[in-house]
């Protein structure tokens, strides 16, 4: 059927219904075209770089990659041996564990809404997401292996060749790998936990009362949405929070070397927070209560520790109430896909 007598067969139909359908028919008619996705409500638009468009052979290859073990040297672990989809892309760890049980030197940050993110990494330095790819698959003390070396095993495999050629036109080589797992990345949005449904969908009851109290405090007595704000609930500034007087890891400054960056981590989306436990860029501490207890106490002195963290008092009931909202963050669907 072409497409203009299929289009005038929907006339009938409403507008929402027409525009669904003709959405639907190009998604599905026409192969490895650009992939345009519908914003969650209280999201922003998804800011794509034009040099890597989203298409349905990308992720499917993205995926694909995302999940072999075989982009770490002795093809022991994966992307998501450390960035787990039951643990919203965490491991759970205070830190991962690398090839031949090498320790990470930071803490798993999850991939919830990456999409969104301007900066990666736990300090922020790294500008694109496509180019983080690369970082884990170089540390020695992750997959400790070389992209282009990736690429070559990648190539003795038809499977891969043949979708690399349908994704990208190409062998498989450096820029089809980061784009494709980037592209994959991407599609890893969250955004149906039981504060969306109150917050975006009117959904009055998917709150109870604890929850909503805890809400109150978090917006407004102790201003936490001063870093942790919008749909995403992080600002993404680079900041100390005075977890420590000395820190072992400088943080920013280790690229910038400068020393007002010491110490200073990039803002974590609190979405799925229950569960991506321990905390911090070093996980350091094991619960919820755990990091509020660092807030409540203004945090350690540090020349650096932004003006923001200051001392506040929580009474035990406030605290419960702050933790249940926290933990109405989660969405459950996202970790069971």
């Amino acid at each position: 059927m072409e497409v203009k007598r299929y289009i005038k067969s929907l006339m009938l139909f409403n507008k929402k219904v027409l525009l669904f359908l003709i959405i639907t028919f190009f998604f599905f008619s026409f192969k490895n075209k650009t992939i345009f996705f519908s914003v969650p409500s209280g999201f922003p638009k998804l800011v794509v770089p034009k040099e890597n468009p989203i298409t349905s052979e990308k992720i499917r290859l993205g995926k694909m990659l995302f999940f072999d073990k075989m982009l770490s040297r002795d093809s022991s672990i994966s992307c998501a041996s450390c960035h787990n989809p039951k643990y919203a892309f965490t491991d759970q760890l205070k830190k991962a564990k690398g090839i031949k049980d090498r320790t990470v030197s930071r803490n798993t940050p999850t991939l919830t809404n990456i999409a969104y993110n301007h900066s990666f990494l736990r300090d922020g330095v790294n500008p694109s997401l496509e180019a983080q790819v690369i970082v884990p698959i170089h540390e020695k003390n992750e997959f400790d292996f070389h992209i282009l070396l990736v690429a070559e095993r990648m190539k003795k495999n038809k499977k891969y060749v043949e979708l690399s050629k349908k994704a990208f036109g190409e062998e498989p080589n450096p820029k089809v790998i980061s784009n494709a797992i980037a592209s994959y990345e991407r599609t890893l949005i969250s955004s149906n936990s039981r504060f969306d449904q109150y917050n975006f969908h009117g959904d009055s009851l998917a709150l109870n009362a604890s929850e909503i109290r805890g809400m109150k405090l978090f917006y407004n007595k102790l201003n936490c949405s001063s870093c942790h704000s919008g749909f995403n609930f992080s600002n993404g500034e680079i900041v100390n929070t005075g977890l420590y007087e000395k820190y072992n890891d400088v943080g920013k400054m280790r690229v910038t070397l400068d020393q007002s960056d010491n110490g200073k981590f990039k803002v974590p989306t609190l979405r799925n927070i229950s569960i991506t436990y321990p905390y911090m860029h070093d996980g350091n501490i094991k619960t919820l209560e755990g990091v509020i207890d660092h807030y409540i106490k203004g945090g350690e002195k540090n020349p650096n520790k932004d003006e923001r963290i200051k001392a506040f008092n929580l009474s035990k009931l406030q605290k419960q109430d702050l933790i249940a909202f926290l933990k109405c963050l989660t969405d459950s669907s996202f970790i069971a896909r």
